[in-house]
């Protein structure tokens, strides 16, 4: 069974990447969306709203599941058993990052490979950064983020 591990903070889920999720859930046969924590960085969301926002988002993806961890992605893919690292791509700008993170890994654990899948263009723009930025100055977010991550942020912020 090729495993496909899926990192990212998430903070919060977007849909561009429901869109990579997607796609890397037709390629695989098991995708685990891992939601990184960094005990040094304060997240927007705690990570367990965006783990239980996630899950209510891929729970119609049978081969999907959601998990958290922390430290290095390459010794968390070992203990799942996972043989590639999915990642996303919207810009240039991000594969400058990616392709420096993706060599980093490979030196760190040669048998573990990294896949990138590119954003559909009606994506492309959306970051989570960008999400938190428009909900904090009580913008619409309805066209960047799922319904249930929507009505879950202008609920618990009151917008």
């Amino acid at each position: 069974m090729t495993i496909a591990i899926y990192p990212g903070s998430f903070d919060p889920f977007t849909n561009g990447h429901l869109d990579i999720l997607k796609s890397g859930s037709e390629i695989f046969e098991k995708v685990i969306i891992a939601v990184s924590y960094n005990v040094n960085k304060e997240g927007f969301l705690p990570i367990a709203e965006r783990v239980d926002l996630i899950k209510k988002c891929v729970n119609k993806f049978p081969n999907v599941e959601v998990d958290t961890y922390q430290g290095l992605t390459v010794d968390y893919a070992k203990t799942k058993g996972a043989q590639v690292l999915l990642r996303g791509l919207r810009t240039s700008f991000d594969f400058e990052y990616e392709l420096q993170l993706s060599q980093t890994n490979n030196t760190l654990d040669k048998n573990l490979k990294t896949i990138f899948l590119i954003t559909k263009p009606e994506f492309n723009y959306i970051s989570s950064s960008m999400v938190r930025e428009v909900l904090v100055n009580k913008g619409d977010i309805s066209k960047f983020v799922p319904d249930v991550v929507n009505e879950y942020l202008v609920s618990k912020y009151g917008i």
